[in-house]
């Protein structure tokens, strides 16, 4: 009934029986009996096992869903979004990380819904398009740096990474060139770099969504505007199998918010 092995019980009872200090069992021919102080553990017991039941089966109704994506997007995007479900009652468990591993942890049954910037490949997880992020190279007005049709190198540069990969990409669809130049700032975390983009350290490529407020108030000015941004497409991936609890909800208020991307 409880799918445990004889052995197993038996091994867990011994276990009992010496923290105890005494036989909780009688061995007869016929089996085996309860002593009276089993008997009395047993009673004492019923009501405490009885509530552990019921709250594993309130926490088995209600488990969080369990959401992951890239940290900059879940603050900016995500949190402010589904904050009015969450205060309505969705319970949600936030994963941040890299599109790679986020979508390791949702093929194992670890996370239940990704936001990715990488399409997974085959059919086995559903991944419908969420929205488009749009790029723009930018820097603090106090440089001093012109609106430019082609780039100029002398500033520092600031890098999500060390081989450039959101910089250079912007360079060769914007300036149909090779940006080949070492980083002057590596930071993995681009709130960090719009933070030292507006602090003055140097130039930038950042989703505008991050710094649609930066751009606004004029703490930022983009360097090169265009028609034809780079963009990189944003995919909700769900895991396999039967629906999760929330999931539409997550969705239909994610999709609400990046309605004007």
């Amino acid at each position: 009934m409880l799918g445990l092995a004889q052995s197993s019980v038996t091994a867990q009872l011994q276990t009992l029986e010496r923290h105890m200090g005494e036989p909780l069992f009688e061995r007869h021919a016929r089996g085996i009996r309860p002593t009276p102080r089993a008997d009395d553990l047993a009673t004492r017991l019923a009501g405490p096992l009885d509530q552990l039941a019921l709250i594993a089966g309130a926490e088995a109704t209600a488990s969080p869903l369990r959401l992951g994506g890239a940290a900059e997007f879940l603050e900016r995007v995500a949190m402010p979004a589904l904050a009015p479900a969450i205060a309505q009652g969705l319970r949600l468990a936030v994963t941040p990380g890299l599109a790679d591993d986020l979508l390791a942890q949702l093929r194992t049954g670890s996370l239940d819904l990704v936001i990715s910037a990488v399409r997974p490949r085959g059919r086995g997880l559903p991944a419908p398009a969420l929205c488009d992020e749009e790029f723009a190279l930018v820097a603090a007005p106090a440089l001093g740096i012109e609106p430019a049709e082609s780039p100029r190198l002398e500033h520092p540069l600031l890098a999500y990474a060390h081989d450039l990969p959101i910089l250079r990409r912007y360079w060769r669809h914007v300036f149909g060139e090779r940006l080949d130049r070492e980083p002057d700032l590596v930071m993995p975390d681009l709130r960090a770099l719009a933070a030292a983009a507006v602090a003055g350290a140097g130039v930038t490529v950042l989703p505008t969504y991050l710094i649609a407020d930066e751009l606004a108030d004029g703490r930022l000015v983009e360097l090169r505007p265009t028609d034809d941004p780079p963009i990189n497409t944003l995919f909700l991936v769900r895991r396999p199998g039967p629906p999760v609890a929330g999931v539409d909800v997550v969705d239909r208020a994610l999709r609400a918010a990046v309605a004007d991307f």
